[in-house]
């Protein structure tokens, strides 16, 4: 559940760029990594886990607006393989630019004991406070941008820039100024995403990179520029990945010998999703849901 949360905070942000602005960001992973790396260093330096929350979502939404002022307001008008090949060069630059004033050892977010502690669910059942705290959360972050698209009138113009820019603009409309703050919000979720996931895995340099694919995946799959389809191809990817890695390796080992089971049980599970996107596209092109649901 807590891989599925971190793919979907990552994909409501990446969906919203890619399936609304038509923009290629392989930088987005870059966003995750400044969210991770700004928050692990402010609760390190405070001693507060909490005073990183908010740094984390303010490092990424400034460098998101960086990036979207400097670099992607020009390539808005060009091909796909021009905006490939520029956020490919900002991912080189953040990994630099992170060795340079973090330096290349991980970091290790502490968390307080409060969340860390398990506790009974129900009988027999004990599970973190902080897992509870991250699909919280999710479903918050879940519920707030589908109210955002589809009920406000800022949502409103987000769809209608999608389809003609040029006729929102002929309205009245800031479009500039709607697509910066779109860029804001996707970093500010990929922020989220990183310092959630910190006290889990190592904040290390290039970890935006391992999880930006599945990311792209996720997407894919849920339908691009839908929340709701971002939503449950995160929770669903995350749950068929955990439980492929988990139960594959020993379903395998009763019908052959065990290092042969656990290789190809390791392999399987690698290309899970990866196959699961391919049997989606097969009978849903689209992906499951509409843009903009």
């Amino acid at each position: 559940m807590l891989y599925g949360i971190t793919l979907f905070l990552l994909a409501a942000g990446l969906t919203l760029i890619f399936g609304i602005m038509g923009l290629i960001n392989l930088a987005h992973g870059s966003l995750y990594m400044v969210g991770a790396f700004v928050g692990a260093w402010v609760a390190s330096q405070t001693g507060s886990f909490w005073l990183g929350l908010p740094a984390a979502l303010a490092g990424a939404m400034l460098a998101g607006f960086a990036i979207e002022l400097g670099v992607m307001r020009r390539l808005y008008a060009r091909d796909h393989l021009d905006q490939v090949l520029a956020t490919f060069a900002l991912i080189l630059i953040f990994n630099e630019l992170t060795v340079l004033l973090f330096g290349r050892e991980p970091m290790f977010v502490e968390l307080p004991a409060s969340i860390a502690t398990p506790i009974e669910l129900l009988p027999g059942l004990v599970y973190p406070p902080f897992r509870l705290l991250i699909i919280a959360a999710g479903l918050g972050v879940a519920l707030g941008l589908y109210f955002l698209i589809n009920r406000t009138r800022i949502g409103m113009l987000v769809r209608a820039g999608s389809t003609n820019r040029d006729m929102v603009r002929a309205l009245g409309v800031d479009i500039r100024l709607l697509y910066t703050m779109i860029f804001g919000l996707g970093a500010l979720l990929a922020g989220l995403a990183g310092f959630m996931t910190s006290p889990v895995l190592a904040v290390q340099v290039g970890m935006g990179e391992q999880i930006l694919l599945a990311t792209f995946v996720v997407v894919v799959i849920g339908g691009v520029g839908s929340i709701k389809g971002a939503f449950v191809a995160g929770i669903l990817l995350g749950i068929v990945d955990t439980c492929l890695r988990a139960f594959l390796p020993g379903v395998l080992r009763e019908i052959m010998a065990g290092p042969e089971a656990d290789a190809l049980g390791v392999g399987i599970a690698s290309m899970g999703i990866y196959l699961m996107m391919g049997i989606v596209l097969l009978f849903r092109p689209q992906g499951l849901f509409q843009a903009g649901g």
